[in-house]
Formats: C-alpha cells, sequence, structure tokens
C-alpha cells in the first residue's frame, strides 16, 4: 500500500516564536551591513562633490549619491519594520511564559489547598484546648506537690525582732574577733628546721646554728 500511494513525509513542527524571533534579528542584521556599506559609499561621493565644479560631472556623481541614498532610505525602512515585528514577537512570547507561569503557579497553589485540607482534617481545635487545658490543671498540681513536699515541721515561730537582736549582737562578736595579736605571736616563733640532720646554717641575726635552730659555738 506504502508503494502505491506512498508514504506521506513527516510533519513539520509547529512555528516557534523564539526561532522566529531569530531569524527577524538575523535579517534585520544583515540590512545593518547593507546600510553601512551605503554610508561609506555615500561619503566617498560627497567627498568628490567637494572637490568638483558645477557641470555635467558633478551632476552624475550628484545622481550616483541620491540613488544611493535612496537605496539606504530603504532599507532604513525595511529595518524598522522587522525591528517592529520582533519587538511585537517578543512581547507576545513574554506574555505566553507568564501565563504558563502563572498557570503552573495557580495549580501548586490547588494542590498545596488539597494538602492543606487532609491534614487539617486531622487537627481538631477541640482537641488542642482541651490538652491546654490538660496541660495547664497539670502543671498546678505539680506546683501543689513541691510545695507540700517542701513543707517543714516542728519549726518553731521565731519573733523578728529577736532575730534582729542576734544579728546585731553577731556583729559585735565579729568586731571583738578583728583582733589580730594571735598573728604576732605565731610571727615570732621559731621556723621549721630545714635540711638533713647535722646541717649548720646562718638565721636572720648571723647567728649559725644547727638543723634545729640551735647556736652553735665554733669550736676554739
Amino acid at each position: 500500500m506504502n508503494r502505491i500511494f506512498g508514504r506521506g513525509g513527516p510533519k513539520a513542527p509547529p512555528p516557534n516564536l523564539t526561532d522566529c524571533i531569530g531569524k527577524v534579528d538575523d535579517r534585520s542584521e544583515s540590512i545593518d551591513k547593507k546600510v553601512a556599506r551605503l554610508d561609506v559609499e555615500l561619503v566617498k561621493y560627497k567627498d568628490q562633490m567637494k572637490k568638483m565644479r558645477d557641470g555635467p560631472s558633478k551632476n552624475m556623481v550628484k545622481q550616483k549619491a541620491m540613488r544611493v541614498l535612496k537605496q539606504k532610505r530603504m532599507y532604513e525602512s525595511q529595518r524598522d519594520n522587522l525591528m517592529q515585528q520582533s519587538f511585537n514577537m517578543e512581547q507576545t512570547n513574554y506574555t505566553i511564559q507568564s501565563l504558563k507561569d502563572t498557570k503552573t503557579t495557580v495549580d501548586a497553589m490547588k494542590i498545596g489547598a488539597k494538602e492543606m485540607k487532609k491534614a487539617y482534617k486531622h487537627v481538631k481545635i477541640d482537641q488542642i484546648e482541651d490538652l491546654q487545658d490538660e496541660l495547664g490543671d497539670m502543671m498546678e498540681d505539680a506546683n501543689d506537690i513541691q510545695e507540700a513536699l517542701g513543707r517543714s515541721y516542728g519549726t518553731p515561730e521565731i519573733d523578728d525582732d529577736d532575730l534582729e537582736a542576734e544579728l546585731d549582737a553577731l556583729g559585735d562578736e565579729l568586731l571583738m574577733d578583728d583582733d589580730s595579736s594571735y598573728l604576732d605571736e605565731a610571727a615570732t616563733a621559731p621556723s621549721i628546721p630545714e635540711g638533713v640532720p647535722g646541717d649548720k646554717s646562718v638565721n636572720r641575726d648571723g647567728v649559725l646554728v644547727d638543723e634545729f635552730g640551735l647556736p652553735q659555738i665554733p669550736a676554739t
């Protein structure tokens, strides 16, 4: 059957705005190059006319310059048209992409709303409030238990005036204990012997003493 009727060729892909924009921009750049070449030619003709006297030769150069200028204007018009087409397609492409992004965002929000509804089915506000009340009652009971365990038994009641009088007397006793004469006695006590038995040394007064701090009389 394919040999008789032939096989249809593959379908061409649908037009793509991005590809179309690229092609239009390429055509616009090609026209820009042509305009640049015409500008160079116009400058050449203009320089020639400055050096020539009025007459048929100068008019001939002028006609060439006018023809080149006309071509330049035509190319510039085509370039402006192509640039406008490219701009319009870019705006269309931007709008299409924005709509696609918006659709994606809306779809994601719908999925999120469904997930939230499923999650809310497992959460009951009444149960949360009851749980909070129960926790509050348990905390109050725990405080009561701590207070009960901290009670003191058999502690006599003490008058605050008696405590203040005892505190004042305690301050006087502390002042009386400031006597540091015992420190002077400790400073005048003989020093602890140092060294090994049999060693001799000189004390602070320059007297030769043994290891026990006893004065030694030198042998005559």
